[in-house]
Formats: C-alpha cells, structure tokens, sequence
C-alpha cells in the first residue's frame, strides 16, 4: 500500500475529471457538490530556496509543509490525507442530500442516507446514553462458569468490530491451495496498537501503559462501577491483554508467511487449546465445523488456551466488559465517545480534537455499507476514459518490469521464467468492482444508530464467515472505491486502484506526463513491485505460498535488500527512534523499484517527443518533482512514534530522498555534485 498512514490507516493512485473543478471554494465545514481541484505538479507546494541536491524532499515539499498545519481534529496532515478530506466532503454532500430527501431513492441509497440520518441525531444518540449496550453487558454478566465462554466471545465477535476479542477467526485463502477459502484462526485480543506496547520496558513505554490502565478504569466508571472495583477490573484487563501480547509474534515476525502457515485439523486445535470447547464456539458463530484451520500463531493459542483455562472468571468477564465497550464507545452518549477518544486520539496519537460528527458519520458509513456508498461516488467522479488511461500506464510499467526482469544479471533463468509467468498472471483492478455487494438483507433505521452498526456488522461477518470451505471469488475487492488509497495483494496476485484515489492531485490530466508518471506511475510500479518483495516474492503466480526461488538467487534478493535495509535503518522518525527498516524494508524496495520502472515507462511514452521544460523545470525535473509531492506531509510526534512500531512505511521525507539518492537519473537531472546529500556512492537497487 501506498500511503504511511492507518486511519488505517490505513493508502495511492490517479485521477482526474474535467467536470471535477469547483467554481466556488466552499468552507471546510461545508459538504461539496464536486471535487476540487489542485494540480498534479503544484509550483506553490515548493521551497524554491532549498537546494534539490542537499534536500530534495525540502526542496519539492517546503512551500506545501509551511501552508499545511495539521488540522485540529487529525494525527497527520498530508496530500493523500488532504485528498480523503475532499472525497469525505463529497460523499458528505452526498449522504445529506440522501438523508433530507427520501422521495425517489433506490433501495441502497434508502440505506445509506437513513445510516447517515441516524448517524447525524446527536439528541437521539445522547438520550440513549449506554442503553444500547446494555443487552451485551447482561449477557456477559449473566455467564456463571467457563462453559459459556465460548458462546460469549462468538457473540461479541460477530455483532462488533471487536472482531479479535481474545482471537481472530475469519475466512482467507489457504496459502496452500488458492483456489480455496478455509478458516483461520489468528492472534489478537489487544486493546493497544501492537504488543510492544505490552512487553518494551523504557520509560515511555510504561508511561503510556499506566495512562492506558487510567483510561480502562475511566471507562468502567461511565458503566457505573465503583472506583476500586473498576480500577480491579481494568488491572486484569491490562494483564490478560499482556499475557496475549507476550505470546504474540511481532510485526517483523509476522512479515514472514511462513510463520503464520499452520494447517490443523480440529483435534490438532482442540490439543492446542484443550480447555476450549470449539464445537460451541463455532454453533454460536454459526459456522459448520470445518475440516482443517490455518492456526497462524500455534504458540498464541496454546498460551490462550490456558489463560482461558485459569483465570478467574471475574477477570475474564472484566475483560469482555472492557473490548464490548470499547468497541460501542464511538456510537454512544458523548460521555464514552469523548472518553475513548482522550485516549485514542490524544494521548495515543497526539490529536487535540474530535472530529466533527459528520466525518465520524461518513467514515462508518464508508466501512458498513461501502459498495453502496462507493456506486454513489463512482457514478459521479469516474468515467471510462479514466479507467482505460489507468489501464494503459499500468501496462506500460508491467511491460517496464518485463524489460527489467529479462535484463536482470543477478537473477538465474529458472527463476526468471517463474517471475515472468507471475507478471504476465497479474491482473489489475480499476475503479471499482464488477459486481456490487448485494446489501438487501442489511435493515437500516433512520433512528437507531447502534441497531444499524450491528446489523451491517453482523452482515459483513456472516459474509465473509460463509466463505469457509468454497471456492474463491477473485472479483472481490478489499477496499472501497471510495478510498484514496491502492494495494496488491500477494494471494490474489492482483493489484487494486479505487476510484477515491483517481483524481488530482495524484493523476492530473490537464498536467503533462512527467509528473503523472513519476506520481501515478510510481505508485502503479509500487504496487507491482509488491509481487516480488520480501512478502509477495513467496507467493507464486497463482498465489500459492511456494518456493519458487533458486537458493542462489534469493540470497542474491536479500543482499540487495539488505542494502535498502542498512540505508534506512539510519534515518530518525522521531526522538531517537530510529525507522525500523525490517518492518519497513517491503514498502521501501516497492518505492525504489516502482519509481525506476516509471522512469522507464515514461521514457518509452515520450519516445521521439520534443518535451520541453515547463515552469523552469526540465521534463526530467518534473518527473522527480511529481513523484515528491505526493508524499508532502505533517505528523505530530505522538503519531510518529506509534507508526515507528506499526506503520510498515517510512515517513515520507525518506520515501523521497530516499529513493532519489540511489538514482542516478535524478543526479543528472539536477546536476548534483558527488558528495553532496542527494548523491549517494554505494547505491542499492533490487529492480
């Protein structure tokens, strides 16, 4: 994925449509009509005083970082952020437009503008206060011994996002046997970003757990609790999410899909986990036995297996009150809405305001209802003429990466027909996908927020739970059109750009074609690059996990990536937290490797053109430029310091001057001198 942020995260591609622009700037507190526009190669977004050759990065962002302040309401402030902003007051516009006027609407467009009417009564959500969560919490307290368990946690899996209390279970193709879905089983169960949190040790570290405890305690005194019975409740939530964060792989671990292949059938769970009972669990989730699991952290289950086994009932139930309410917090009274974001935002992440209604109201419904939404936005910010021009420069950088691939000297001609076969079985997603999601059974109420959260819960998890044991369906995306964001997935072998992301200033067709090149086309041989990185090279052209690497020549892959890891390992994110560069190492060789084939690609594009410079810039200077700009951004510190642990990009100073000082290509563009910043001697390549 493209962008280094997770609102989720956390994602990048193209974009561009005439009938786009606005006449009239509307205030950020207003919904949009149409999308803005802002150029693809943006001259005010630069810091002509800053030297292309000492910093590259300050040189093509300055002007747009010195103009940008991080809103109130955000952890980060970038051009893709900038970009969802803009989508999210479109598809405002949308939905209130929906929500006023009910005559004549279609099916799904009742569902998502009532969504959105509930979504927007705050009187209603704050006469309610709790009370829609008191059905869950009844049920919980109302478990008298171990043996309901298993019945609890599939019932709080399946009517929350809380879909990893204690553990994930979900459907994903068999690394096996891609043509087939089984079940999986994985860790989980934290209610902090990643398990470091739990097991580093310096200062910072056990501060933020001890503001974590306050927080867990807070929440359960909104529930009524007494304070030391709360403080007592959240103490073993705290240790319980420890124990499980302990037996958990890191995030460095788990980039290795091996580590996470484990077919078991159900005796080989049932002796992982012995004092589980899994038939249970799986009646109430309503799923038929399955025949086989891929557990991915065996270690995980067994530890779970016995904290399950031995901790006090008491604790355990403390603990499924904290991840209930946890998960309802945002759809409550403003008492558990401001509660969890306090910690959430502000303490976590450094944001000092809660986004307005309307932003949370979109955004859920973006992640509920999402095709339906996306058909809204599709039908008015795409067209056929932008799917083909995204088509056709996505095959250019595949045939840029075919040209590589045959002219590799360091990878033999065993592997390299392997790798040409993936390339040539890679198929690419544009826009949006061929068959809409099919949301009739969703009941949506225009007054009942957190009925209609559950019910398009329980829909997506019952969804995607059928899937166990059937064939695979490759049409499925896993993001919305909406999203400004692309990925490629490894299993699929297939690379996605949603419709969000085709517009300026990530793709400009007013703007000539360094600049789309070097931004859309970067990230168009990002994502390619992706099949072949650190992850996906271990999936074969069907999306099989197999070795289908020479010994000699995978070692040759890992010197070189090797080399992009020592040369990020030096960079600082923040403090003296320096870029962990084995988490990061797939994003960064996608970077470099993608941004040198659109190079090519761009060249071959413009073959035989005269191309002239534009705004002082040569036409190689704006290929550069182009590329830079859409990793512009701002990051408050508290964020800068969770991505250092989660976030699998760099920042994205280094996402440029990174990639630009291991080209020699930008040297010549911008006459840099041997020696200086951007120049770099031992130069790391691996495509």
């Amino acid at each position: 994925m493209r962008p280094g942020s997770r609102f989720a995260a956390s994602l990048a591609v193209l974009g561009a449509l005439a009938s786009a622009t606005v006449f009239r700037v509307a205030r950020a507190d207003e919904p949009l009509a149409s999308l803005p526009y802002t150029p693809g190669l943006d001259l005010k977004a630069m810091d002509p005083s800053a030297d292309p050759c000492v910093d590259f990065y300050q040189y093509a962002c300055g002007g747009w970082i010195r103009d940008n302040p991080i809103p109130a309401d955000q952890r980060s402030w970038s051009v893709y952020g900038k970009l969802h902003a803009d989508n999210q007051r479109f598809l405002w516009g949308i939905l209130s437009e929906l929500a006023a006027n009910p005559v004549g609407r279609s099916a799904s467009q009742q569902k998502i503008g009532d969504f959105y009417a509930a979504c927007s009564d705050e009187a209603a959500i704050e006469g309610r206060g709790r009370a829609p969560l008191d059905a869950t919490l009844a049920r919980i307290d109302a478990l008298r011994s171990r043996r309901g368990l298993p019945a609890a946690i599939a019932a709080l899996q399946l009517e929350s996002d809380e879909r990893d209390v204690f553990f994930v279970f979900d459907s994903n193709q068999d690394f096996a046997d891609s043509s087939q879905v089984i079940a999986f089983a994985d860790a989980g169960g934290l209610g902090l970003p990643d398990r470091d949190y739990y097991t580093d040790t310096d200062a910072r570290a056990r501060t933020l757990r001890a503001q974590y405890l306050a927080h867990v305690v807070r929440t359960f005194g909104l529930l009524g609790e007494a304070p030391d019975l709360a403080r007592a409740d959240a103490t073993a939530v705290l240790k319980i999410e420890t124990t499980l964060a302990r037996a958990s792989l890191t995030r460095v671990e788990r980039r290795d899909p091996y580590k996470l292949f484990h077919r078991l059938d159900r005796a080989g769970l049932r002796r992982l986990t012995p004092a589980f009972d899994w038939d249970a669990y799986l009646v109430a989730l309503g799923v038929p036995p399955p025949p086989v699991f891929n557990v991915t952290e065996p270690k995980f289950y067994a530890v779970l297996g016995e904290l399950l086994r031995t901790a006090p009932l008491a604790e355990l139930k403390a603990y499924l009150r904290w991840h209930a309410t946890r998960h309802a917090s945002p759809f409550l009274s403003s008492a558990f809405v401001n509660e969890h974001f306090a910690f959430y935002g502000t303490t976590l992440r450094g944001v000092p305001q809660l986004e307005p209604r309307w932003k949370r109201c979109v955004r859920l419904i973006d992640a509920k209802l999402g095709e339906a939404l996306g058909q809204e936005f599709v039908a008015r910010a795409f067209s056929p003429e932008l799917k083909a021009a995204t088509l056709k420069m996505a095959r250019q950088i595949e045939q840029a990466m075919r040209e590589d691939l045959e002219q590799l000297t360091w990878m033999g001609p065993q592997t390299k027909r392997q790798a040409l076969a993936k390339l040539d079985s890679i198929v690419n997603k544009v826009g949006y996908p061929d068959r809409w999601r099919d949301y009739s059974s969703v009941e949506v109420r225009r007054d009942d927020l957190y009925g209609n959260v559950e019910r398009a819960t329980l829909f997506e998890k019952r969804r995607t739970l059928a899937k166990i044991g059937r064939p695979l369906d490759r049409s499925e995306w896993a993001m919305t059109p909406p999203t400004v964001n692309a990925y490629y997935n490894p299993q699929l072998n297939d690379i996605n750009f949603p419709a969000g992301v085709l517009q300026p200033p990530l793709y400009d067709a007013r703007m000539d074609a360094a600049p789309n090149y070097g931004n859309t086309g970067g990230t168009i041989g990002h994502e390619l690059t992706h099949g072949f990185d650190d992850e996906g090279r271990q999936f074969d052209a069907a999306g099989n996990l197999k070795d289908w690497w020479t010994p000699e020549d995978a070692q040759q892959f890992t010197s070189r990536a090797e080399c992009v890891i020592d040369q990020y390992a030096g960079y600082v994110v923040v403090d003296d937290i320096h870029i962990n560069s084995r988490l990061t190492v797939g994003e960064d060789v996608a970077d470099l490797g993608g941004l040198i084939l659109a190079w090519v690609a761009w060249h071959a594009e413009t073959a035989g053109q005269a191309l002239e410079a534009r705004d002082g810039l040569s036409p190689d200077q704006r290929f550069f430029v182009g590329y830079a700009q859409w990793a512009c951004e701002n990051d408050r510190p508290e964020n800068q310091r969770v991505s250092a642990k989660t976030d699998p990009h760099s920042p994205g100073r280094y996402r440029v001057n990174g990639l630009v000082v291991n080209m020699p290509e930008f040297e010549r563009a911008f006459a840099c001198r041997a020696g200086q910043p951007m120049v770099r001697a031992d130069r790391c390549r691996v495509w």
